[in-house]
């Protein structure tokens, strides 16, 4: 049993790491959200298009020939322009960040400068 406790010892850890806990919760809220795009959708075009759709003698656009593509489609377009309006939210925060942080001091140039401190003190001490 020792083996089996340290795989799932591993998968433990691998789960308790915080960007896969951050991707499956971005997993399920995405897939609530597509299923709300979809219905809203859905709903929208068939109120939009009833007179086409009742001289069509359907009740949805889905029962339409390639009803169901377009629905995706528009859910496509729906749903990558919300990522996207997300994605420039983010950017501009992380620019907004990074503009804010003073830049970070160079090590090599504070060694090298220590060092010249040193040696400077190094010699008044020799020359007195």
């Amino acid at each position: 049993m020792p083996k089996r406790t340290a795989v799932i010892s591993d998968f433990r850890t691998f789960v308790n790491k915080g960007n896969v806990v951050d991707l499956a919760v971005a997993v399920i809220i995405a897939g609530a959200f597509g299923k709300v795009v979809d219905s809203t959708v859905k709903l929208i075009m068939t109120n939009l298009l009833e007179p086409a759709l009742k001289e069509a003698k359907v009740d949805s656009l889905a029962q339409l020939p390639g009803g169901e593509l377009i629905v995706a489609f528009i859910n496509f377009i729906i749903i990558a322009f919300v990522c996207f309006v997300i994605v420039k939210a983010i950017e501009k925060t992380k620019r907004k960040e990074a503009a804010v942080q003073p830049p970070k001091p160079d090590p090599q140039v504070q060694l090298a400068s220590a060092m010249t401190r040193l040696a400077d003190v190094l010699e008044q001490r020799a020359s007195s």
